[in-house]
């Protein structure tokens, strides 16, 4: 893999970076998909069993036949991209300055199995917002990193890397830039790190927006982790006096916490999934097999059904894990996380909160209010679902915007 950056003089130097991916390493990976070893059908006539072989197979040829990364080399290199080294590490970001100049500074945090394709179809939106129905004075300057062992950023080399120190870092990017007065937005990874950079309070962070609120109550979340494995009758604990909407949360959390095999894997042996560093249809179908309802979407949109997501959007994101050879160094994060996902964390500061309907779980209006003191926006959707700027980049501009809007 090439990429370009310009010489650094000092370690606080932010450099410019662009994208050079050798032909050699398309064409091996091309031969690498056609060369693939096929397991048999699953026995299970729907998804139960994890991605089936239809669909990961018509993901292999679109792969190979079809798919144009050059497309999304391009579509990357057209951003502003940079690279800085923050507490050791390299931290590869996108950073689009509005033209109005009273915009509001907002850094955008990924998750995992996703990265900077995410948020792709949000920066327009958010930087340029009178062309998409929004006011002058709802514009950002928008910054999106890639998380520590994703993408284009560094690989740590030694243990310390969670989430925390993630969370302090953003600050000093945001600093480094400019800017003495921010905001900050998350899903999945990005959703806990914004949580704790909440919680950390910088004074330069105004408040921020998050579409997977952690929200759970404390007695709640240690009673849906006890029974992973759904042997423990958990559901028979709950307090006699939750809501319809608390019940059903709970519900969709531990239809979570009973199919998170990949999460299991990868915060206890992420070593061991070599494999994945090894094939592509292997690690394509290990991503894709994030959660249930994101997984029907995908699976839909390689049998010809596209909404929300295209073969091409799964493959920018899958082909860019691929090329930077991050399946394991992402993994790590699982690893070094000590923290619970849904769990309310003491955040303070203004919170906005987006709910999601095909989120991991819609997070009651009543535990969000409990969760956050200082909530400021509370909104449900209609549509949406755990890639919601990936998904539904209009609707999620739309939130950040309303969102932040009084914290202007």
């Amino acid at each position: 893999m090439a990429v370009k950056t310009e010489a650094r003089p000092s370690t606080t130097e932010v450099r410019p970076f662009n994208i050079e991916i050798p032909e050699a390493e398309l064409e091996a990976l091309r031969a690498r998909i056609a060369a693939t070893r096929w397991p048999e059908k699953e026995t299970a006539a729907d998804q139960s069993q994890g991605v089936q072989l239809a669909t990961i197979q018509a993901l292999a040829r679109y792969w190979q036949t079809k798919h144009d990364w050059r497309r999304v080399e391009a579509s990357l290199n057209a951003l502003p991209q940079f690279i800085t080294e923050i507490d050791g590490l390299d931290i590869h970001f996108i950073h689009v300055r509005s033209k109005h100049e009273d915009a509001l500074p907002l850094i955008v945090t990924h998750g995992w199995p996703g990265s900077i394709i995410e948020q792709l179809k949000i920066v327009d939106p958010l930087t340029n917002p009178t062309a998409h129905g929004g006011s002058a004075s709802d514009a950002f300057h928008l910054v999106i990193p890639s998380l520590p062992g994703y993408g284009f950023s560094g690989k740590p080399s030694q243990p310390g890397w969670g989430p925390e120190r993630i969370a302090r870092a953003w600050p000093e990017l945001m600093k480094r830039l400019g800017y003495s007065r921010f905001v900050a937005q998350g899903g999945d990874w990005g959703a806990v790190i914004v949580d704790l950079m909440g919680l950390q309070a910088p004074p330069e962070l105004l408040g921020i927006h998050t579409n997977m609120p952690g929200a759970v109550p404390t007695d709640i979340d240690k009673l849906l982790q006890s029974d992973i494995s759904g042997a423990n009758n958990a559901l028979g604990k709950l307090p006699a006096n939750l809501s319809a909407d608390e019940k059903r949360a709970y519900e969709r959390l531990a239809f979570v916490y009973q199919h998170v095999a990949y999460g299991l894997m990868m915060g206890t042996r992420p070593q061991t999934l070599t494999g994945l560093a090894d094939s592509p249809v292997g690690l394509a179908a290990f991503l894709l097999d994030h959660d249930a309802r994101s997984l029907d979407l995908i699976s839909r949109a390689f049998a010809g059904q596209p909404e929300g997501l295209t073969q091409d959007d799964v493959l920018d994101n899958i082909t860019l894990y691929w090329l930077t050879n991050t399946a394991i160094s992402a993994a790590r994060l699982y690893a070094e996380n000590k923290l619970s996902y849904f769990a309310a964390k003491g955040v303070s500061i203004p919170v906005a909160v987006s709910v999601f309907p095909d989120e991991l779980y819609e997070a009651p209006r009543s535990w969000t209010e409990q969760a956050y003191p200082n909530l400021i926006y509370y909104h449900k959707l209609d549509k949406g679902g755990h890639f919601a700027a990936w998904e539904q980049p209009q609707l999620f501009s739309e939130e950040v915007r309303a969102g932040f809007r009084s914290l202007r």
